[in-house]
């Protein structure tokens, strides 16, 4: 499932592609639902409005116009693409066509995504954002802030870092990665986590996310640029994905095990 890496890389990547700002001409769904229904009218409505900016919160991408946004999920194997006339693929579900010509198509062959309406101004009510967490990139997300969310949890901090509830965007895959680097072990209980151990967490979570969106993010599974290109910070896994490797520091081998029900990974001898 692509994490906020790879959802800023495609934000970025559609932000270059409709820079000049076109008017959308024509919005053609291929079915009435992703995970959820799509509001074809409301969504319909937004037909002849401009796309003034592309935008993230947390793991959604938001195409904003004057009269409101298209709120977009990518879920586990969304994309979006430049679709040429004579491009049109199984699983492409949506077209976004432009008054310049150009055309998106978003293809979903699992059909786990979303496609969705706000209301000029609404963004903070909208239920799949009003409850979200800090951005882990903000100035306002620190050790402090981060340590005030974890008292009286006690689950391992792994889960509470992937909880969207306390910071978004902080996949599997990166929650690995940065609690190795900050020396931590996934097991270890939230409640625990003492204020210094949250700061060097904090500033290993950015650094993370900050060298993988320069990466383009990791191409696992199906995910892709909007360009149609591959992100290469795969290549940088510390632990993720190997298990039984030796420790690129120690040379211990990597652990794992399913923990909140997903695959982790750490070394026994880095992270206590």
């Amino acid at each position: 499932m692509p994490e906020l890496p790879e959802v800023e890389t495609v934000r970025k990547g559609l932000e270059e592609i409709l820079k000049d700002h076109p008017a959308i001409s024509k919005i053609e769904l291929k079915r009435k639902d992703l995970r959820d229904p799509i509001p074809v009218k409301k969504v319909q409505s937004l037909v002849g409005q401009k796309i003034t900016s592309i935008e993230r919160r947390a793991k959604y991408l938001l195409l904003k116009t004057p009269q409101g946004s298209l709120l977009s999920h990518l879920g586990m194997t969304g994309t979006w693409r430049v679709a040429v006339p004579g491009d049109e693929r199984d699983h492409d579900h949506i077209y976004l066509h432009f008054a310049n010509g150009l055309r998106l198509a978003y293809r979903d062959p699992r059909r786990f995504g979303v496609f969705d309406f706000i209301a000029k101004e609404k963004e903070l009510e909208h239920p799949k954002l009003k409850a979200l967490g800090y951005e882990p990139l903000s100035d306002g997300f620190t050790g402090q802030a981060l340590w005030s969310k974890l008292r009286g949890k006690i689950v391992p901090i792994k889960v509470a870092i992937m909880d969207q509830k306390i910071v978004v965007g902080v996949g599997n895959i990166y929650a690995s990665e940065a609690l190795f680097r900050a020396g931590i072990r996934p097991t270890n209980k939230s409640v625990k986590i003492s204020l210094e151990k949250c700061d060097r967490l904090v500033s290993c979570i950015k650094e993370v996310l900050t060298e993988a969106i320069a990466a383009g993010g990791s191409s696992i599974s199906d995910y892709e640029q909007a360009t149609g290109e591959s992100g290469y910070f795969q290549k940088k896994f510390r632990v993720y994905d190997r298990k039984g490797e030796p420790c690129v520091v120690c040379r211990t081998q990597i652990s794992a095990q399913i923990l909140g029900g997903r695959s982790t990974y750490w070394c026994s001898s880095c992270q206590k």
